[in-house]
């Protein structure tokens, strides 16, 4: 036994793994936003003709499979091996186990693009069962079922990957942005689905002047009408239906933005970043309800969900449980706040040039492309020392 001030502490075990495989956010964080700054600019190169892959996937494919299962499946499978310890109070992978998942992640990266099908395709299928099984059990043993929509969010996008890559060796006949839309639809779910349980708690704690207001019918509804609205959507179901659907999503969850009294966080980038971030979903369901009407492409609703929501989300995410996790004060500073800046600027460029100047698309998609690099590029600089090292306070994690 140990003592501070005379107090008896309990001796703890030391690690025999190095502080960046200590919790599941340390890698995958890492990973995803190294990922992110290097994959836009290689597909711009493919986009122009300078770069070839000579594997499996390439091309606008490669890059439409990647953002969601290389990039944002990176974030959320460390997302959820951190919280999962926190909401079940049992232990996610560290160490070895860890590692192994990372470089699962990793090889499948590098062989969709390198190698044949017959290697590139189960690596990439291989991680989101596997995580959705351990996530299963941890919520099983504990019996913390309202963490289930997590797991069905896993099951959903490894069911999507799966057609996927069907559709692309010929064993089905479908479209293949067909199962990207709906991976899509599945994301735009469960960053609902997490928004609304941690902005309005986040924004309460923080805040003591904010009036935080909280509405069970507005929950089911907001969740129930977003979903059927995204099948719609998809699906190609009857327009009128379709915008009316998206156009009632878009009035419910910009009401969110009142209930959780967004205008308080304006002088708390980490707290703002999220509201902001929350307020393109409403946003690209409106503009997603213009696209059914045939007023611009479906391509800049998904991105205003996918850049401004996903990754706007992502980028508030990713600083907060990096900074909590390792034992230093919520408080965003030159380095979180350029991040979060540069992550909106990206989202505007890529959507709104493309709404109101579509002849400046192809200069509107480098400015966003450069903005997105550089902003993933600011976190890892600036975060590899935090997520390398070990937590400030000297607990585990």
């Amino acid at each position: 036994m140990l003592k501070i001030s005379g107090k008896p502490v309990p001796n703890r075990p030391i690690a025999t793994y190095p502080a960046w495989l200590a919790l599941g956010f340390r890698p995958f964080y890492l990973l995803a936003a190294g990922f992110a700054a290097l994959a836009v600019p290689l597909w711009l190169l493919q986009r122009q003709g300078l770069l070839t892959y000579p594997g499996y996937l390439w091309g606008g494919v490669w890059h439409q499979h990647e953002m969601i299962f290389g990039f944002a499946c990176a974030v959320i499978v460390g997302f959820l091996f951190t919280a999962g310890k926190v909401w079940t109070n049992l232990p996610t992978p560290v160490g070895r186990p860890l590692l192994g998942f990372a470089l699962l992640w990793l090889a499948a990266r590098l062989a969709l693009p390198l190698a044949p099908a017959w290697l590139g395709v189960p690596l990439d299928l291989a991680l989101l069962p596997a995580t959705a099984w351990l996530l299963f059990m941890l919520v099983w043993r504990s019996r913390t079922f309202r963490h289930l929509p997590f797991v069905a969010g896993l099951v959903g996008l490894a069911t999507c990957n799966l057609l996927f890559h069907l559709t692309l060796l010929h064993v089905l006949d479908i479209n293949p942005l067909t199962p990207i839309y709906y991976s899509l639809a599945v994301i735009v779910m469960l960053v609902q689905t997490m928004a609304g349980r941690v902005i309005p708690g986040f924004t309460a704690n923080a805040l003591a002047h904010a009036t935080i207001r909280r509405y069970r019918w507005h929950n089911m509804m907001s969740h129930l009408v977003l979903g059927i609205a995204l099948v719609c959507v998809v699906a190609g179901v009857n327009p009128p239906l379709t915008v009316a659907l998206c156009f009632i999503a878009a009035l419910l969850h910009f009401a969110y933005l009142w209930c959780w009294d967004s205008l308080a966080t304006v002088r708390k980038p980490i707290l703002w970043v999220l509201h902001l971030s929350y307020a393109w979903l409403p946003t690209g369901m409106l503009l997603m309800a213009a696209a059914v009407m045939g007023w611009m492409p479906l391509s800049l609703a998904w991105h205003a969900l996918v850049v401004g929501t996903m990754s706007g989300m992502i980028s508030g995410m990713i600083t907060r449980t990096a900074l909590g996790h390792t034992g230093r004060p919520l408080v965003a500073g030159k380095v979180e706040i350029t991040f979060y800046i540069l992550v909106q600027l990206a989202a505007l460029a890529r959507v709104v040039p493309g709404i109101f100047w579509p002849g400046y698309y192809g200069i509107a998609l480098v400015v966003s492309s450069v903005f997105w690099a550089v902003a993933f590029l600011t976190y890892c600089i600036g975060y590899f020392p935090i997520l390398t090292r070990a937590r400030l306070d000297g607990r585990s994690g």
